[in-house]
């Protein structure tokens, strides 16, 4: 990331750390840079979708009452890029003049089912 970059993910954990009760004897800016070298060679935008999703307790977490460590926000940054690239993936290939992979036309729908009764 820029430095421009490291600056707005640091915003993007404050409002995590907003979010989540802190330990008085927790060093704030310690574990800010704990987080910020964790992430460092992610892209900001994924980072700020693992946030949110961790904000909006969509993400796994150990204990959800507190911050996710370094390590869990390492992981749902991965998986937001991994979601990132298959979507991109999916969209190049349907922008390409492809079609959508066929879910078994009328055939593969279901169809009611009679019940005796």
């Amino acid at each position: 990331m820029t430095a421009a970059e490291l600056q707005q993910a640091a915003k993007a954990l404050a409002a995590m750390f907003s979010c989540f009760p802190q330990s008085a004897l927790a060093d704030a800016e310690m574990q800010l840079r704990g987080y910020l070298a964790a992430v460092q060679d992610a892209e900001l935008q994924d980072v700020e979708a693992a946030i949110r999703r961790f904000i909006r307790g969509e993400a796994k977490m150990a204990n959800a009452q507190f911050c996710p460590s370094s390590a869990q926000l390492s992981i749902e940054v991965r998986e937001r890029r991994l979601m990132r690239e298959l979507t991109a993936k999916r969209g190049g290939q349907l922008s390409a003049g492809s079609s959508p992979p066929l879910r078994g036309g009328s055939e593969g729908r279901a169809r009611p089912v009679a019940r005796p009764g």
